[in-house]
């Protein structure tokens, strides 16, 4: 999946059955619904799970638990937007880098 089909299944009413664990928290936290993000990426003990969970967690103003999860990744500490944050992440899960 690319970074474009990505974004554009946004407008769908679930996720695509076929998205890793961690798309699909950064999915359902692009819908807005923070619960179903976080019950996804903490159910998979992956480090990509991980360093979404740190988003999420960074996102919520919770900085103590973002950065337990930012090193559960292996991720140090995002000191960019969130909204570059959320590009990053995105484009390394989907392996692209746009």
């Amino acid at each position: 999946m690319t970074m474009a089909a990505y974004i554009a299944s946004l407008d769908g009413a679930a996720p695509a059955p076929d998205l890793s664990a961690p798309l699909a928290g950064l999915w359902w936290a692009a819908k807005g619904d923070w619960d179903q993000a976080h019950k996804i990426v903490q159910d998979d003990d992956s480090r990509e799970a991980a360093w979404v969970h740190a988003y999420l967690h960074r996102v919520e103003g919770d900085l103590g638990n973002a950065g337990y999860w930012y090193r559960q990744a292996g991720q140090p500490a995002a000191k960019d937007s969130l909204q570059a944050e959320w590009e990053r992440i995105a484009a390394t899960l989907l392996g692209s880098k746009t």
